[in-house]
């Protein structure tokens, strides 16, 4: 009975007003929800779609008939008969005074800034035609803090609006930012204000993308890569992942998901690379390591659950929360990873080319990439696999320093032999994605039978731990999908207890998977990241080869490299080993 009062409840409808437009919306919306049912944007900067309402800035404020005082809009829900105004005299001067106190505590060097035109500070006081402050400058001369590979902070760009803290908290669970001090002297920092990566942070880049201005961004290494394609002695190779391929068309004005992999190759050729691969071959090549250590677990005995090992920013949560039980891991390397390794060996003995003569470019959805290329463990004979490794950000902006009209380019194709990618591939930008396509591996490889269904929709969606049983005949399988860290430590906890009912595990550190990674477009929202989830799916779906095991040029490579998975030279090239944290990592 209960259970049908609050359903009716939930359908309850509430009439208002808004700017004298009358509009009819459920009980429980709030105003600048309505608000933008009937086309009203209301001014925000505290406010994320994604995040716990906070109500800190006030510049949504608006008037409302009968109370003394502003609202916010982003807290006051509407009630019946409410008659809201967004646009009078006070409601104005109130949010350009919130703008001026901005402005005056902000550092305006605007055209040396990573946002600079993509900045929600800067874009609301061109919409209020606020050209300077008024007021005199408080602004504390800070230095930028580059004390790691992936995350720059600027405190003087810091607007004090939340959005980071709630990100880290709220989505990670980490809490590795905080507020500090009180009143005017207030600052989002770290605890004790300690470099990022000195304290619980795993670099996954979250906070700089909802960020609204340039106090977090990634590390630029832009300029890296165009001193590497202007040196005529240099081979400068890039591979791509899957989930940039879905992200890129986001900033160019397509719609979000839009799948604009041709594009993006033409672009990459355009900008001097003198091969396009695809980060997909590296991603089948992942399952058949990952796939045949799982197997091998299954068979000879190991450590259960085994847990993915391809999302950077996991890894590192796991090696600084419970480093002890990094025997759970999977050994083999990500895809970005593995790919380094085969191009600075079995390409160039392919091709001709000295080894020190190449460069490997990586353009990644993650900030926390950038950490694991330069991670000792990710090279060999003092030279890393992965030289440069770009977020999707930075291809942005170098396909717009370049000027090319990228919506209307001609598409292209990958370059071989190591940029052909199955459905399989492809599906690794999304949560679920790793663990379906280890699955279609694993039960062909154990079963001796073709799958007849590939889709393993139980693992799919955005739900944050998922799981499923697959039946291998001899016997089931239990395996769970979590994506962000705080469903991470969920499961970590009930291998702590020694309670874990499962055998294989996947984890992204990133909510939805890479598709929505701390180093993709900024504006990535959860409706956003479940149009790009299902992109990957449409890739998968029209790809003629959907199995890692059926990749021709993968089957090239163990036959003419490898030998087969797991052998001795798989082992040096394709498979690590992770560690407790105890020790600061220094750049």
């Amino acid at each position: 009975m209960s259970e049908n009062v609050n359903q009716a409840e939930k359908q309850e409808m509430v009439h208002l007003t808004i700017n004298n437009i009358p509009i009819e919306v459920p009980k429980g919306t709030k105003i600048m929800q309505a608000a933008r049912e009937i086309g009203i944007d209301i001014p925000h900067l505290c406010y994320h779609e994604d995040q716990r309402i906070k109500a800190h800035c006030r510049l949504c404020s608006v008037e409302v008939t009968g109370r003394r005082r502003l609202l916010a809009a982003c807290s006051t829900e509407v009630w019946e008969g409410m008659e809201v105004h967004t646009d009078t005299p006070i409601v104005r001067d109130t949010q350009v005074a919130i703008l001026q106190l901005m402005l005056a505590n902000h550092h305006k060097d605007c055209l040396s800034c990573p946002r600079n035109q993509n900045c929600d500070l800067q874009r609301l006081c061109s919409r209020f035609n606020i050209m300077e402050s008024h007021l005199p400058s408080v602004v504390k001369e800070e230095p930028r803090i580059v004390t790691n590979p992936a995350i720059v902070r600027d405190p003087s760009k810091c607007i004090r609006c939340g959005r980071c803290i709630r990100a880290c908290k709220d989505v990670q669970g980490i809490a590795a930012l905080t507020y500090a001090h009180r009143s005017s002297d207030i600052t989002v920092t770290t605890a004790y204000d300690k470099p990022m990566e000195r304290t619980d942070c795993v670099l996954c880049g979250q906070c700089s993308l909802v960020c609204p201005t340039g106090a977090i961004v990634e590390k630029d290494d832009t300029d890296a890569v165009l001193d590497a394609l202007q040196d005529p002695k240099k081979h400068v190779i890039v591979q791509v992942a899957p989930s940039v391929r879905v992200a890129l068309g986001d900033a160019f004005g397509m719609e979000p998901g839009e799948i604009v992999t041709g594009q993006m190759v033409t672009a990459l050729k355009l900008l001097g690379f003198d091969k396009v691969f695809d980060t997909n071959f590296g991603a089948d090549l992942t399952i058949m390591e990952e796939a045949s250590e799982f197997l091998h677990r299954l068979e000879h005995g190991g450590t259960f659950p085994m847990i993915t090992s391809c999302s950077p920013g996991w890894v590192n949560f796991l090696e600084k929360n419970f480093g002890d039980f990094t025997a759970h891991l999977s050994s083999a390397k990500s895809p970005m990873s593995m790919f380094g390794a085969i191009a600075k060996t079995y390409y160039p003995e392919k091709t001709g080319i000295p080894v020190e003569d190449i460069v490997t470019v990586s353009i990644m959805p993650c900030t926390a990439k950038k950490f694991e290329a330069a991670r000792p463990e990710m090279g060999r004979e003092g030279r890393q696999d992965v030289d440069i490794v770009l977020t999707t950000r930075e291809l942005i902006k170098l396909i717009k320093y370049v000027g090319l009209t990228f919506q209307n380019l001609p598409e292209s194709d990958f370059d071989s032999p190591l940029g052909y990618g199955t459905g399989a591939g492809a599906i690794f930008g999304a949560s679920g994605g790793v663990m379906e396509a280890a699955l279609r591996t694993v039960y062909e490889k154990y079963t001796g039978q073709t799958l007849e269904r590939l889709d393993f929709q139980s693992v799919r969606g955005f739900e944050g731990i998922k799981e499923a049983e697959v039946d291998l005949g001899s016997r089931k399988a239990k395996v769970a999908i979590a994506h962000t860290l705080k469903n991470a430590r969920i499961l970590m906890e009930q291998i702590q207890r020694n309670e874990s009912p499962y055998d294989f595990i996947e984890i992204m550190a990133c909510p939805g998977g890479c598709i929505g990674g701390g180093g993709q477009p900024i504006g990535t929202t959860n409706a956003i990241r479940k149009k790009r989830m299902a992109a990957l799916y449409e890739i998968d779906r029209n790809l003629p080869i959907r199995k890692s095991h059926e990749n021709p040029d993968i089957i090239t490579l163990y036959k003419e490299f490898l030998g087969e998975p797991l052998s001795e030279k798989a082992h040096e090239l394709l498979h690590t080993h992770y560690h407790k944290v105890e020790k600061e990592y220094t750049f």
